[in-house]
């Protein structure tokens, strides 16, 4: 099975709605893949979460007081009608963000996810197919305007040479069903694939690390532009050049 349908079975896996087969091939992928294997556990997570203490709320001391009964009073004092409802639509307020929430946060995780598989594919077929760039050159202001015209987006193109991180040129790629600019950097004898697109509805996120299939990224979004990095060369040297180029 892939992991898009691993993916989509997940939940009424945990739930156990699926038949035998399923199941078995569904334990057999989480046992071989990483991601498939964490996307599981939140959400096994979010499940005991929500049947646990997450859909009880405490009640006020003041709204206790009110409820109890009076056992040597005939003519006992329920709370309001109006109280309990109030209170019943806090809860049920309350109970949808939450539930919004985890599921906001989880849809994010499983987009990453697959966007970070794609641009480890995408930099495995430049190294397979020698098509690491279009435009070679070490020149900022050569590569750079190569790309005006093809993208409706300009790319910034950085110089780091003097930090031990030499442009080698760049190329179109496609990935999350766009077009987007890719900055070829070089570390020693390794190569760097920096993605760039715009994602002008996301807020500024910080430089975050994974790994995937023996390759380290790095990405972060800034002023309505998103950045990816992979490469073979050890996160610490993928982490700095990062740094650098979010600075």
């Amino acid at each position: 099975m892939t992991c898009e349908e691993v993916q989509e079975l997940i939940h009424p896996y945990i739930d156990g709605e699926l038949d035998l087969v399923r199941n078995v091939e569904i334990e057999c992928h989480l046992g071989e893949c990483e991601i498939c294997r964490s996307e599981h556990r939140g959400y096994s997570d979010v499940r005991t979460l929500v049947q646990g203490e997450a859909q009880y709320f405490a009640a006020p001391e003041i709204l206790k007081k009110r409820i109890t009964l009076k056992n040597n009073d005939a003519s006992e004092a329920l709370l309001p009608r109006r109280w309990l409802a109030a209170a019943a639509a806090v809860i049920l307020a309350l109970s949808a963000l939450l539930l919004w929430m985890i599921f906001f946060a989880g849809s994010q995780s499983r987009a990453d996810n697959l966007l970070a598989q794609e641009v480890v594919a995408s930099h495995i077929r430049s190294m397979m197919v020698d098509h690491l760039v279009d435009v070679p050159s070490s020149d900022q202001h050569t590569v750079k305007p190569w790309f005006n015209g093809k993208l409706d987006f300009a790319p910034s193109v950085k110089d780091l040479a003097d930090n031990g991180f030499p442009l080698a040129g760049g190329r179109l790629d496609y990935i999350d069903n766009r077009t987007v600019a890719v900055l070829v950097y070089q570390r020693r004898k390794h190569s760097i694939n920096l993605f760039i697109f715009p994602s002008p509805n996301v807020s500024d996120q910080p430089v975050e690390q994974l790994s995937l299939n023996s390759y380290n990224l790095v990405h972060w979004t800034s002023s309505g532009t998103s950045y990816w990095a992979v490469s073979d060369v050890n996160s610490a040297d993928l982490s700095e050049f990062a740094k650098l180029l979010s600075q």
